[in-house]
Protein backbone atom coordinates (compact mmCIF):
# COMPACT_ATOMS: atom_id res chain seq x y z
CA UNK A 1 0.00 0.00 0.00
CA UNK A 2 3.12 2.62 0.88
CA UNK A 3 4.95 1.04 -1.90
CA UNK A 4 1.78 1.96 -4.73
CA UNK A 5 1.31 5.60 -2.38
CA UNK A 6 5.16 6.29 -2.85
CA UNK A 7 4.77 5.79 -6.52
CA UNK A 8 1.56 7.02 -7.56
CA UNK A 9 3.37 10.81 -5.30
CA UNK A 10 6.50 9.94 -7.70
CA UNK A 11 4.60 9.81 -11.18
CA UNK A 12 2.05 12.92 -10.17
CA UNK A 13 5.92 15.11 -9.42
CA UNK A 14 7.40 13.64 -12.75
CA UNK A 15 3.91 15.42 -14.27
CA UNK A 16 3.88 18.53 -12.12
CA UNK A 17 7.84 18.91 -12.90
CA UNK A 18 7.36 18.37 -16.88
CA UNK A 19 5.29 21.00 -16.85
CA UNK A 20 7.52 23.72 -16.35
CA UNK A 21 8.42 24.72 -20.07
CA UNK A 22 3.82 25.60 -20.21
CA UNK A 23 4.75 27.83 -16.70
CA UNK A 24 7.96 28.93 -18.30
CA UNK A 25 5.62 30.40 -21.43
CA UNK A 26 2.67 31.57 -19.47
CA UNK A 27 5.04 33.51 -17.45
CA UNK A 28 6.74 35.04 -21.09
CA UNK A 29 3.62 36.05 -22.48
CA UNK A 30 2.91 37.87 -18.85
CA UNK A 31 5.50 40.20 -18.74
CA UNK A 32 5.26 40.94 -22.63
CA UNK A 33 1.27 41.73 -21.74
CA UNK A 34 2.65 43.70 -19.04
CA UNK A 35 5.34 45.58 -20.64
CA UNK A 36 3.06 46.65 -23.43
CA UNK A 37 -0.11 47.76 -21.46
CA UNK A 38 2.27 50.16 -19.80
CA UNK A 39 2.74 51.92 -23.51
CA UNK A 40 -1.00 51.73 -23.94
CA UNK A 41 -3.98 53.27 -22.87
CA UNK A 42 -5.68 51.48 -19.80
CA UNK A 43 -8.97 51.13 -22.34
CA UNK A 44 -7.17 49.52 -24.73
CA UNK A 45 -5.02 47.16 -22.82
CA UNK A 46 -5.47 47.00 -19.07
CA UNK A 47 -2.25 45.35 -16.72
CA UNK A 48 -2.49 41.94 -15.92
CA UNK A 49 -2.50 42.83 -12.34
CA UNK A 50 -5.72 44.89 -13.32
CA UNK A 51 -6.91 42.06 -15.35
CA UNK A 52 -6.39 39.61 -12.38
CA UNK A 53 -8.32 41.69 -9.55
CA UNK A 54 -10.94 42.23 -11.38
CA UNK A 55 -11.43 38.37 -12.43
CA UNK A 56 -10.83 38.04 -8.71
CA UNK A 57 -13.84 39.98 -8.03
CA UNK A 58 -15.84 37.96 -10.57
CA UNK A 59 -15.01 35.06 -8.76
CA UNK A 60 -15.89 35.99 -5.07
CA UNK A 61 -19.43 35.87 -6.69
CA UNK A 62 -21.55 33.37 -7.43
CA UNK A 63 -22.44 34.15 -10.61
CA UNK A 64 -19.11 34.05 -12.30
CA UNK A 65 -18.95 30.34 -11.30
CA UNK A 66 -22.21 29.72 -12.56
CA UNK A 67 -20.69 31.06 -15.91
CA UNK A 68 -17.97 29.05 -16.17
CA UNK A 69 -20.02 25.78 -15.42
CA UNK A 70 -22.38 26.40 -17.94
CA UNK A 71 -19.54 26.71 -20.63
CA UNK A 72 -17.63 24.16 -19.52
CA UNK A 73 -21.09 21.90 -19.46
CA UNK A 74 -21.54 23.08 -23.38
CA UNK A 75 -18.26 22.96 -24.97
CA UNK A 76 -17.86 19.01 -23.09
CA UNK A 77 -21.25 18.09 -24.66
CA UNK A 78 -20.17 19.29 -28.51
CA UNK A 79 -17.08 18.16 -27.80
CA UNK A 80 -18.18 14.82 -26.34
CA UNK A 81 -20.18 14.13 -28.95
CA UNK A 82 -18.10 15.18 -31.99
CA UNK A 83 -15.62 12.50 -30.40
CA UNK A 84 -18.24 9.74 -30.30
CA UNK A 85 -19.29 10.06 -33.54
CA UNK A 86 -16.48 11.66 -35.55
CA UNK A 87 -14.50 8.29 -34.14
CA UNK A 88 -17.54 5.84 -35.00
CA UNK A 89 -18.41 7.41 -38.45
CA UNK A 90 -14.28 7.76 -39.20
CA UNK A 91 -13.45 4.20 -38.54
CA UNK A 92 -16.13 2.59 -40.84
CA UNK A 93 -15.36 5.08 -43.25
CA UNK A 94 -11.58 4.26 -42.94
CA UNK A 95 -12.55 0.51 -43.02
CA UNK A 96 -14.50 0.87 -46.14
CA UNK A 97 -13.97 2.50 -49.19
CA UNK A 98 -17.38 2.95 -50.85
CA UNK A 99 -18.17 4.61 -47.08
CA UNK A 100 -15.49 7.02 -47.67
CA UNK A 101 -15.91 8.03 -50.88
CA UNK A 102 -19.60 8.39 -49.88
CA UNK A 103 -18.33 10.99 -46.70
CA UNK A 104 -15.78 12.85 -48.82
CA UNK A 105 -18.13 15.64 -49.98
CA UNK A 106 -19.60 15.93 -46.82
CA UNK A 107 -16.72 16.23 -44.85
CA UNK A 108 -15.37 18.46 -46.96
CA UNK A 109 -18.59 20.67 -46.90
CA UNK A 110 -18.48 20.18 -43.22
CA UNK A 111 -14.67 21.69 -42.81
CA UNK A 112 -15.09 24.44 -45.10
CA UNK A 113 -18.44 25.87 -43.52
CA UNK A 114 -17.75 28.49 -40.80
CA UNK A 115 -18.66 27.90 -37.77
CA UNK A 116 -20.81 31.31 -37.42
CA UNK A 117 -22.51 30.11 -40.40
CA UNK A 118 -23.78 26.41 -38.46
CA UNK A 119 -24.52 29.66 -35.20
CA UNK A 120 -26.80 30.94 -37.58
CA UNK A 121 -28.55 28.06 -38.80
CA UNK A 122 -28.36 26.61 -35.18
CA UNK A 123 -30.52 30.34 -33.57
CA UNK A 124 -33.21 29.47 -36.39
CA UNK A 125 -33.26 25.73 -35.14
CA UNK A 126 -32.52 25.47 -31.49
CA UNK A 127 -33.18 29.42 -30.30
CA UNK A 128 -31.76 30.60 -27.22
CA UNK A 129 -30.43 27.88 -25.15
CA UNK A 130 -27.97 24.87 -24.68
CA UNK A 131 -28.75 23.78 -27.98
CA UNK A 132 -27.64 26.31 -30.00
CA UNK A 133 -23.98 25.91 -28.43
CA UNK A 134 -23.58 22.57 -28.26
CA UNK A 135 -24.70 21.75 -31.78
CA UNK A 136 -22.10 24.42 -33.25
CA UNK A 137 -19.76 23.00 -31.03
CA UNK A 138 -20.20 19.56 -32.37
CA UNK A 139 -20.80 20.39 -36.11
CA UNK A 140 -17.29 22.40 -36.09
CA UNK A 141 -15.14 19.76 -34.28
CA UNK A 142 -16.86 16.72 -35.54
CA UNK A 143 -15.20 16.31 -38.90
CA UNK A 144 -11.90 16.74 -37.33
CA UNK A 145 -12.24 13.73 -35.16
CA UNK A 146 -13.83 11.88 -38.55
CA UNK A 147 -10.81 12.98 -40.24
CA UNK A 148 -8.28 11.43 -37.66
CA UNK A 149 -9.97 8.00 -37.51
CA UNK A 150 -10.75 7.81 -40.91
CA UNK A 151 -6.76 8.26 -41.73
CA UNK A 152 -5.61 5.99 -39.04
CA UNK A 153 -8.13 3.21 -40.03
CA UNK A 154 -6.50 4.17 -43.90
CA UNK A 155 -3.34 3.73 -43.00
CA UNK A 156 -3.47 0.43 -41.68
CA UNK A 157 -1.46 -2.12 -43.22
CA UNK A 158 -2.91 -4.96 -44.76
CA UNK A 159 0.49 -7.20 -43.65
CA UNK A 160 -0.50 -6.17 -40.08
CA UNK A 161 -4.11 -7.33 -40.66
CA UNK A 162 -2.91 -10.70 -41.81
CA UNK A 163 -0.35 -11.76 -39.27
CA UNK A 164 -3.15 -10.65 -36.44
CA UNK A 165 -5.43 -13.09 -38.58
CA UNK A 166 -2.64 -15.81 -39.44
CA UNK A 167 -1.70 -15.90 -35.62
CA UNK A 168 -5.46 -16.26 -34.27
CA UNK A 169 -5.70 -13.43 -32.15
CA UNK A 170 -9.34 -12.71 -31.11
CA UNK A 171 -11.02 -9.65 -31.89
CA UNK A 172 -9.70 -7.98 -28.27
CA UNK A 173 -6.43 -8.95 -29.02
CA UNK A 174 -6.60 -7.68 -32.32
CA UNK A 175 -7.75 -4.12 -31.37
CA UNK A 176 -5.24 -3.63 -28.06
CA UNK A 177 -2.28 -5.11 -30.00
CA UNK A 178 -2.97 -4.21 -33.66
CA UNK A 179 -5.40 -2.05 -34.58
CA UNK A 180 -5.98 0.30 -31.73
CA UNK A 181 -2.72 1.46 -30.63
CA UNK A 182 -1.97 2.12 -34.75
CA UNK A 183 -5.37 4.38 -34.32
CA UNK A 184 -5.04 5.87 -31.55
CA UNK A 185 -1.71 7.60 -33.11
CA UNK A 186 -3.72 9.50 -36.08
CA UNK A 187 -7.39 10.22 -33.82
CA UNK A 188 -5.25 11.39 -30.82
CA UNK A 189 -3.53 14.68 -32.06
CA UNK A 190 -7.23 14.88 -33.91
CA UNK A 191 -9.03 15.00 -30.27
CA UNK A 192 -6.72 17.73 -29.01
CA UNK A 193 -7.19 19.94 -32.01
CA UNK A 194 -11.37 19.38 -31.34
CA UNK A 195 -11.02 20.04 -27.94
CA UNK A 196 -8.86 23.45 -28.60
CA UNK A 197 -11.69 24.28 -31.17
CA UNK A 198 -14.68 24.02 -28.89
CA UNK A 199 -13.48 26.31 -26.02
CA UNK A 200 -13.27 28.83 -28.96
CA UNK A 201 -16.37 27.94 -30.34
CA UNK A 202 -18.65 27.80 -27.58
CA UNK A 203 -17.68 31.46 -26.83
CA UNK A 204 -19.36 32.46 -29.72
CA UNK A 205 -21.93 30.50 -29.75
CA UNK A 206 -22.68 32.05 -26.19
CA UNK A 207 -21.76 35.29 -27.22
CA UNK A 208 -24.75 35.54 -29.50
CA UNK A 209 -27.54 33.13 -28.12
CA UNK A 210 -27.15 32.35 -24.26
CA UNK A 211 -28.20 34.60 -21.48
CA UNK A 212 -25.13 33.06 -19.60
CA UNK A 213 -21.77 31.33 -19.73
CA UNK A 214 -18.52 33.35 -20.56
CA UNK A 215 -19.21 34.25 -24.23
CA UNK A 216 -22.46 35.88 -22.57
CA UNK A 217 -20.36 37.81 -20.20
CA UNK A 218 -17.79 39.15 -22.21
CA UNK A 219 -21.21 40.44 -24.40
CA UNK A 220 -21.85 42.49 -21.22
CA UNK A 221 -18.45 43.56 -20.44
CA UNK A 222 -18.31 45.13 -23.95
CA UNK A 223 -21.26 46.94 -24.04
CA UNK A 224 -20.22 48.21 -20.65
CA UNK A 225 -16.83 49.36 -22.17
CA UNK A 226 -15.05 47.57 -19.24
CA UNK A 227 -11.71 46.09 -20.93
CA UNK A 228 -10.44 44.88 -17.33
CA UNK A 229 -13.80 42.92 -17.18
CA UNK A 230 -12.91 41.63 -20.60
CA UNK A 231 -9.60 40.34 -20.01
CA UNK A 232 -10.96 39.18 -16.84
CA UNK A 233 -13.04 36.61 -18.35
CA UNK A 234 -10.26 36.05 -21.00
CA UNK A 235 -8.39 34.81 -18.23
CA UNK A 236 -10.75 32.83 -17.03
CA UNK A 237 -11.73 31.00 -20.23
CA UNK A 238 -7.71 30.36 -20.82
CA UNK A 239 -7.20 29.26 -17.32
CA UNK A 240 -10.51 26.66 -17.06
CA UNK A 241 -9.31 25.74 -20.85
CA UNK A 242 -5.74 24.76 -19.58
CA UNK A 243 -7.13 23.29 -16.58
CA UNK A 244 -9.10 20.89 -18.22
CA UNK A 245 -6.06 19.68 -20.40
CA UNK A 246 -3.23 19.47 -18.52
CA UNK A 247 -5.13 17.95 -15.52
CA UNK A 248 -8.06 15.67 -17.63
CA UNK A 249 -6.80 15.36 -20.91
CA UNK A 250 -3.09 15.15 -21.10
CA UNK A 251 -3.35 12.37 -18.48
CA UNK A 252 -5.53 10.43 -20.52
CA UNK A 253 -3.35 11.23 -23.50
CA UNK A 254 -0.07 9.68 -21.57
CA UNK A 255 -2.15 6.99 -20.45
CA UNK A 256 -3.34 6.20 -24.12
CA UNK A 257 0.01 6.61 -25.47
CA UNK A 258 1.78 4.48 -22.88
CA UNK A 259 -1.70 2.06 -23.93
CA UNK A 260 -0.53 2.61 -27.58
CA UNK A 261 3.58 1.73 -26.93
CA UNK A 262 2.97 -1.44 -24.73
CA UNK A 263 0.80 -3.07 -27.11
CA UNK A 264 3.24 -2.15 -30.13
CA UNK A 265 6.29 -3.72 -28.01
CA UNK A 266 4.25 -6.54 -27.14
CA UNK A 267 3.60 -7.34 -31.06
CA UNK A 268 6.79 -6.98 -31.65
CA UNK A 269 7.73 -9.39 -29.29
Amino acid sequence: MVSRALTLLTRVGHYVWSGWGSIASLCLVLAAWDALSTQLDPLILPSPGTSLASLAQHLSGQEAWQHIAATLRRAVSGFGLSVLAGTVLGLLAGAFVTASMVSRPIVTLLMGMPAIAWLVLALLWFGSGDGTPIFTVFVACMPIVFVGAMQGTRTLEGQWRELAQTLGLSAWQRWTDVYGPHVISYALPAWVTAFGMSWKVVVMAELLSTPDGIGAALAVSRSHMDTASSMAWTLALVGSLLLLEYAVLEPFKRHLESWRQAGTAEHRA
